[in-house]
């Protein structure tokens, strides 16, 4: 019996030794252990998609998720077109971002399409699953701003700094990654050089030592005007700061302190964004769509990550789920300076239950703002106006942002006519980054509204509505003209439902005109989608969330329960404005 038993054994060897041979003839090869079989993917693109002011003068940069196979990164593989017409070009390569630089500016108010194929393999020889391609829009603008150095880590004459810190910097806007180099950025203790190396993603940099940093130093670091944005500009002056280390090693993992939507929350909005704030300054570079994901089950959200300060944003690019849990994970490759990784961390949370009516319009980070603005936010009388939230401007100046005290602080500002903060695309570093991409969420979110289709209401009331029309039942109304809300309306539904108001020309309000909400209706889930200016008339009472394609205006007395969202101005005549 022991003889049969190792017959058999023998046997089962034989045979596998057999079909491995087999395969090896055939040319088939089994991966090694550890080997890497997991396919790159694309993490960032810029421009952003769906962009809609792009620069005519700009490069385009894609992101991967790993090091790539530099002989694979070519024009074949990376292409830019308009319409049919592909936009000659070049393609080149740096740490884990592609670059198309066209041969010539853009067309000005054009739609532009880049693809990157499966042909771009990583450096173990892996394809992407399938071609990425991402859409834009330029303006007629050329880009001329020259780009500025903010939030460095460490922070400039801090003291006591870990021997095993790295070296960080958040710039004013998308950095052109061939730029990113040792040759312009540089780390010296007295005279003598830091060895080390420099790693790039969209506007962040991270000098990353060759070994700890000696005990009780002076160090300093410095970026040169060789750095340059995507449109060629470079910095003014070169950049430079110290800091001075301690004699200890900084060990402790960071940590989550805070979970927005918290763990085990229900009733989330559908259209909301995921945060996570942090014990201490990460390393800005690891904070990705990598390390910080939302699942829904095992299917993936798609979205993008934001991080200023010591908080990352997850901005989802799809309405979520009604009535759904989702998962919401930061990985162990989420790193402070240090390099100490993060534990594993996981959270649920469950949406509301989805309502009467269109799916809600995705505000993004356009809807931490209670008013925001392109080219200026002015108060008529100071004093005499309230805003409810923050207010933000970009790309126009703070000095735009004007009949308001304002206080300057570091990346914002305050004033008593705002609760929160006040942000210009301007101020210190993350700002200018993160008004961009609020800017860019705005445009986005005006679109998905004007957009929708399949209208429930068409032209009602011939562009007039006011106290003869019945209550506004959830759904998505369109008009061909301009809208006249000439009296009182009711907007009548339940908690979770939602009303689009699509208007090809101008909202006019009437003075003293009310918008009552009843049987539950939030005016976070109303959205007025308006090609024209929007005007509140005085002392008139609005509610919900008003995105323009041109102005917004709030005569003396109006009241807004939501948000002012303008592709140019808002101006407030003694206005009040209130986040719902």
């Amino acid at each position: 019996m022991v003889y049969m038993k190792k017959l058999k054994s023998t046997r089962v060897y034989l045979l596998l030794i057999a079909i491995l041979g087999v395969l090896a003839v055939a040319g088939c090869v089994l991966p090694a252990t550890g080997a890497d079989v997991i396919a790159p993917t694309v993490d960032l693109v810029s421009p952003a998609n769906l962009a809609a002011s792009a620069v005519i003068n700009t490069k385009l940069v894609a992101t991967f998720s790993e090091a790539m196979d530099p002989a694979t990164i070519s024009t074949t593989n990376f292409t830019v077109a308009h319409g049919s017409t592909a936009v000659p070009g070049v393609v080149s390569y740096a740490g884990t971002s592609a670059t198309f630089t066209p041969t010539s500016v853009l067309l000005g108010g054009t739609p532009y399409t880049a693809t990157i194929t499966t042909g771009v393999k990583d450096v173990a020889g892996n394809a992407m699953a399938s071609s990425y391609a991402w859409s834009f829009t330029t303006t007629t603008n050329l880009d001329i701003t020259k780009p500025t150095v903010g939030s460095p880590l460490p922070l400039p004459a801090a003291v006591a700094v870990a021997v095993n810190a790295h070296v960080s910097v958040i710039f004013s806007e998308v950095m052109d990654p061939l730029t990113m180099t040792t040759a312009n950025f540089t780390l010296k203790q007295g005279t003598t050089a830091v060895t080390g190396t420099v790693a790039s993603v969209g506007n962040t940099l991270t000098f990353t030592p060759a070994a700890n940093l000696g005990n009780s130093l002076v160090y300093t670091a410095t970026i040169t005007t060789g750095v340059k944005d995507l449109a060629g500009n470079a910095m003014a002056t070169a950049y430079a700061w110290t800091f001075t280390t301690s004699a200890l090693i900084d060990i402790i993992a960071p940590t989550v302190t805070l979970k927005v939507p918290a763990s085990g929350a229900v009733t989330v909005d559908r259209n909301a964004n995921v945060t996570a704030t942090f014990s201490e300054a990460m390393a800005p570079l690891t904070i990705n769509t990598t390390t910080f994901t939302l699942k829904q089950g095992t299917t993936p959200v798609t979205g993008t990550v934001i991080y200023a300060g010591t908080t990352a944003t997850f901005n989802p690019a799809i309405v979520l789920a009604g009535s759904t849990v989702y998962t919401a994970t930061i990985s162990t490759g989420a790193k402070d300076i240090a390099g100490n990784a993060i534990a594993l961390t996981t959270w649920n949370f469950t949406t509301t239950a989805a309502g009467i009516g269109p799916a809600p319009v995705l505000l993004g980070t356009a809807g931490n703002f209670a008013t925001l603005a392109k080219s200026a936010i002015t108060n008529a009388t100071l004093g005499a106006s309230l805003i409810t939230g923050n207010i933000g401007l970009s790309p126009a100046a703070e000095s735009y942002i004007a009949g308001f005290a304002l206080t300057d602080a570091t990346g914002y500002a305050t004033t008593p006519e705002v609760t929160l903060k006040v942000f210009a695309a301007d101020q210190a570093p993350p700002t200018p980054a993160n008004m961009t991409a609020a800017i860019s969420d705005m445009e986005l979110a005006y679109t998905d509204a004007a957009g929708r289709v399949t209208p429930d209401y068409i032209n009602l009331g011939s562009g007039t509505i006011g106290a003869s029309t019945p209550a506004l039942a959830p759904g998505l109304y369109t008009w061909g003209s301009s809208v006249n809300m000439t009296g009182n309306i009711t907007i009548n539904g339940s908690a979770n439902d939602v009303w689009i108001f699509q208007m090809s020309g101008d909202f006019l309000v009437d003075n003293a005109v009310i918008v009552t909400l009843a049987g539950g209706a939030q005016a976070k889930n109303i959205f007025w989608q308006v090609a024209g200016q929007a005007t509140l008339g005085g002392t008139s009472a609005v509610k919900g969330n008003i995105l323009s394609q041109t102005g917004i205006t709030l005569q003396t007395g109006a009241t807004l329960l939501g948000r002012a969202l303008a592709q140019t101005q808002v101006a407030l005549q003694s206005a009040f404005v209130t986040t719902p």
